[in-house]
């Protein structure tokens, strides 16, 4: 047999089976038909474009010389002549880099206190057997439904009297510990097994040991989750620091990037500008913890 009829794929013979054809199902082993699967695209792509879209709007305008016009009809989106001089004005019209840095010290207090706290909070209302842990359970749960601006005269009276206005402290103590968090915290840890902690109660394990060596290290998704909110919620507060602080040097950078908008004019490429400088960190966050975070949405959403 020559070499090329060697190669030479075999012919299908009468009457043999074709092979199957390849099916999309649901995660139920269901068919997935094709219309049903082209209107979910058209659904995620519509979903898409009005989450990115604005964004991709943003960093375009803050891309644009002052000579392109960025209210022409139809909108373009690619600028003609990209350039970062819009990125240098902001550093010129405000300290911008200043206010970043206070808005990552009180963004990283906020994370590191909600992290600790939720985690010690959640694992003592799941784990630990006392009095009154339904109650404490329920107390979480409606301080939830309160909303923010019935309880901000209260908080700023508070820190009044303690003597934190005008300093970062006092705006990052009424969030150090946020009840979300803590449900997030407690619905992970009601997920593990009890045996794997009578065991370790067994071999010795006191509450600190049986807490830090296998309760904490299963539920590093979920606690992702939490620093993740933490750090989005106290990067974007604009209306407590706004009640807090007064001296322009502890500015974070939400209040800071409202000096961008003129009394008479405002310029949108400069407003663009500031707009990406706050969202970049929030996306390298998500970036980093991505993973992360998508297996902890499900570490605490089996048990209520």
């Amino acid at each position: 047999m020559s070499a090329p009829e060697k190669v030479r794929p075999a012919e299908r013979r009468p009457g043999a089976e074709r092979p199957p054809r390849r099916r999309v199902t649901d995660d139920h082993g269901r068919r997935v038909r094709a219309w049903e699967l082209a209107l979910r695209y058209l659904l995620l792509l519509a979903v898409l474009a009005l989450t990115v879209g604005p964004f991709l709007w943003q960093l375009s305008t803050s891309l644009k010389g002052p000579t392109e016009d960025i209210f022409s009809s139809p909108p373009t989106f690619l600028p003609d002549d990209p350039t970062l001089h819009n990125y240098q004005r902001v550093a010129d019209t405000i300290p911008v880099w200043d206010y970043v840095f206070n808005s990552l010290k009180v963004a990283g207090a906020n994370v590191v206190t909600n992290c600790v706290g939720s985690a010690l909070a959640g694992y003592a209302l799941a784990r630990l057997r006392y009095r009154g842990r339904r109650v404490a359970t329920l107390v979480f749960i409606l301080a939830m439904l309160v909303p923010v601006e019935g309880i901000i005269i209260a908080q700023f009276t508070t820190m009044r009297e303690l003597g934190l206005n005008n300093t970062l402290i006092g705006v990052v103590l009424p969030g150090c510990v946020g009840a979300m968090n803590v449900l997030l915290m407690r619905n992970a840890f009601l997920n593990l097994p009890y045996e794997i902690e009578e065991a370790a109660f067994v071999d010795g394990a006191n509450v600190w040991q049986r807490f830090l060596r296998i309760a904490l290290p299963s539920v590093k998704g979920t606690l992702a989750v939490v620093a993740i909110f933490a750090f989005m919620g106290a990067w974007d507060d604009f209306l407590w620091p706004l009640i807090v602080l007064s001296d322009p040097s502890k500015f974070t950078l939400t209040i800071g990037l409202n000096y961008l908008h003129g009394t008479f004019a405002n310029d949108e490429r400069l407003v663009a500008a500031g707009t990406i400088i706050a969202v970049a960190p929030l996306i390298a966050l998500f970036a980093c913890l991505q993973r992360y975070f998508f297996r902890g949405v499900g570490e605490g959403a089996v048990k209520g």
